[in-house]
């Protein structure tokens, strides 16, 4: 079975970002960028399914600049991937899921698969748009956000369960699908290493996306960033001392009553 993982450089979760000087964009000197939790978990499950299904085989794609994108993509590959499509983000591109989408499909086109995982949402924008565009412009069918997922050998079809209001929603598909999903079986693997040198030796393939179908370029982002700033400081903490958790609670109520008039 040939399985695609989508996934994309984020900023670690420790790093302290700040705005650029002029406030159009986020400052990423000194950035570490790494695998966002839900492509990792989109990594760990491609890697189960491969180890359940025998001569299954694992492609890592990512869209993005340099060099960020060609680390993360070695990440995927230490953890186990065995081959790595890197597709350059244009200079000019901005940030666009819906840009994103049209590279990553374009890319999916030129490789065989039954299924493309992906993570439900990336750590950065969260926007959770690139697994259903990809479905749609590759014309499969798409399902997110999933847990559970498995394959059916004797049905030929996929098991999966995706969470609804009070339980759980069990349903069955047939490559070729996209997946975004929520949770791997097992929580991800940490890279041994021995295979963290060995990703370092593996070529990825690289694609130039010089093609974009006409309103989706560079030029043309669905989505167009106005300005980034810090949220301001926050002032005028107040320390209650107390003797019991019943004189903190009154006193924190007639506080929030009389200074902060947020109680009536």
């Amino acid at each position: 079975m040939e399985l695609l993982v989508l996934i994309k450089p984020v900023p670690d979760p420790e790093t302290r970002l700040r705005p650029n000087a002029a406030g159009t964009d986020l400052d990423t000197d000194g950035v570490k960028w790494v695998l966002t939790g839900y492509d990792e978990s989109a990594v760990e499950q491609a890697l189960l399914l491969k180890e359940a299904i025998p001569g299954s085989k694992v492609r890592a794609i990512a869209f993005g600049p340099a060099p960020r994108t060609e680390e993360i993509l070695r990440s995927a590959l230490a953890l186990g991937c065995d081959a790595a499509t890197w597709v350059e983000q244009p200079k000019d591109a901005a940030g666009d899921p819906m840009l994103a989408a049209e590279a990553l499909a374009a890319a999916c086109q030129n490789v065989p698969f039954d299924l493309i995982l992906s993570g439900k949402q990336a750590l950065d924008d969260e926007a959770g748009l690139v697994g259903p565009a990809v479905a749609e412009r590759l014309g499969v069918a798409d399902y997110g956000p999933v847990v559970d997922l498995r394959w059916d050998a004797a049905a030929n079809q996929f098991t999966f369960a995706r969470a609804i209001e009070g339980g759980l929603e069990r349903m069955v598909a047939p490559p070729p699908l996209v997946v975004g999903l929520q949770q791997a079986w097992n929580d991800p693997r940490t890279a041994k290493l021995q295979n963290v040198l060995k990703a370092r030796r593996i070529a990825i393939d690289k694609v130039t996306w010089a093609n974009p179908p006409p309103g989706v370029g560079p030029a043309a982002p669905g989505t167009h960033v106005a300005a980034f700033r810090l949220p301001p400081p926050r002032t005028g903490a107040k320390m209650i001392e107390y003797k019991t958790p019943e004189e903190a609670a009154q006193k924190l109520v007639r506080l929030l009553r009389e200074e902060a008039k947020t109680l009536p």
